[in-house]
Formats: structure tokens, sequence, C-alpha cells
């Protein structure tokens, strides 16, 4: 039997068990399986290995995609530079097992994103300073388009601004803009982040990392103003296959 899994926290209804199950499934890979690990505490991580002496490929979610990082013998470089690990690579040599930490995030986002794009979006709105934006960042940097977060923290870092400062100039300015945050996932679906929509206009291009419902209110009130919108489960399923790539390279 080969074991693949999820780490997390309190994980509920898992995109990437649902997907991986699915596709053994579909595939006839009758002795593989995908498990959610759910840990109290990253200290626990290697424990899984000690019960569990199958284990060819981990997946690593909130809020362990930092934590993780200090229990891996070799992360690539790219996820160095984002500071974020959602992906383990379990090779093993005999006995040995060393664990390589990948982001797949990073293939996802920009492999959905950028064929949205056009000459005219140079500059992001991305609205929430936490994990979840630190791939998007990196990616941004990456095909050149500068960015501005939206943080409700007290002290703003660099290139960060207060919801209250968005208005119709910042939007005109940046016809990107990302929702990076938790709002509008079910099933608190009547949530979406505090920004005047109706400055949006039909060159904005709206990104919404939450994939349920599929169309978020944040997306719906874009789609009211003519933008092109697109939720996160392109991103899942394609950061999903990278992660097959990699465990099975």
């Amino acid at each position: 039997m080969k074991t693949f899994g999820l780490i997390g926290y309190r994980l509920g209804y898992s995109f990437s068990k649902g997907f991986f199950t699915d596709k053994f499934e579909k595939e006839g890979l009758t002795d593989y399986e995908y498990v959610n690990f759910e840990l109290d505490s990253i200290s626990e991580f290697p424990e899984i290995f000690k019960k569990n002496n199958h284990i060819a490929g981990l997946n690593c979610t909130i809020p362990y995609k930092q934590q993780i990082m200090s229990y891996l013998d070799e992360i690539d470089e790219e996820a160095k530079q984002v500071g974020a690990i959602n992906t383990v690579k379990v090779i093993r040599t005999g006995e040995q097992v060393q664990l390589k930490g990948f982001n797949t995030d990073i293939y996802g986002f920009e492999n959905s994103l950028m064929p949205m794009l056009t000459e005219k979006h140079k500059k992001a709105l991305i609205l929430g300073t936490g994990g979840a934006s630190k791939a998007i960042k990196h990616i941004l940097n990456k095909n050149g388009i500068s960015y501005l977060s939206a943080s409700i923290e007290e002290e703003l870092a660099d290139q960060e601004i207060r919801y209250e400062q968005i208005d119709e100039s910042v939007l005109k300015e940046h016809l990107i803009i990302i929702n990076a945050t938790p709002l509008g996932t079910f099933p608190k679906v009547d949530t979406c982040p505090s920004i005047p929509y109706e400055s949006i206009t039909a060159d904005h291009v709206l990104f919404d990392l939450v994939y349920n419902p599929e169309q978020t209110l944040f997306l719906k009130k874009g789609h009211e103003q003519g933008a092109a919108t697109k939720n996160g489960l392109e991103m899942l399923h394609l950061q999903a296959i990278k992660a097959w790539e990699i465990w099975n390279s």
C-alpha cells in the first residue's frame, strides 16, 4: 500500500483527499490511499512516519506551511524564496527517509491567473496579508507586476495599505484584485472584503482563492461590474497535479 496524505490542524472537508481518492479510483490504483493527518501541533509530524512506513508523499496546509520547514532535509529553491511549503517528497534509500519540501501553490496560481491578464494589467491589489499571499507576491514579482496589500494589522509593512484607503483612485490604478482572505467561504457566503465595488470596471480581473462556493460574493460583485472573474478551484487542481508529478519523479 502506498500512502499519500495531508498535514493540517482541523481538516474537515479536504480538497486534496477528494481529488486524490477520486484520481486513484479512476486510474485503478487500488493499492494507493490518501489520508488526512490532523495534528494538534507540528511537533507530532515525525510520529506519522513511525506509525506508517508506506508514506510516499504529503501535502501540507495551514497552519503548518511554514512550521514544517524545520522538519525537512531539503527545500526547493523557489519554495525557500516564498517561505512556505505545501508539498513534501518522501525519498527512501533503504531504511533512510529523506524529506524535500516544495511549494506547488506557486505553479497553480501562476498558471491559473496569468492567462487572464493582458498588457494593461500592470498592478495588483492583494486583499489579505496571511500565508496565502506569499505565493501570490512571489508570482507577481516574477512576472513584473507591482502590488499593494490590504491589511487589517495594526502596523503596516512596506507595500501595505488599510482597507479604508482603498478608493476609486486605488482601484483605477490596480486592475488585478486578488482575494487572499477566507471571506466568503462556505458557510459564511454572505461576507466579502470591504472595498468600493462600484469602482470596479470591465478592465478589472478579480481572482478569489476561495473555491466554495463557486461564485463568492466578491466575484459576484465584480461580475456585476463587468470584470473578468475566476475562483481558486483551477489553482487547486493545478497544484495537486504538480504535487503528483513531484512525488512520482
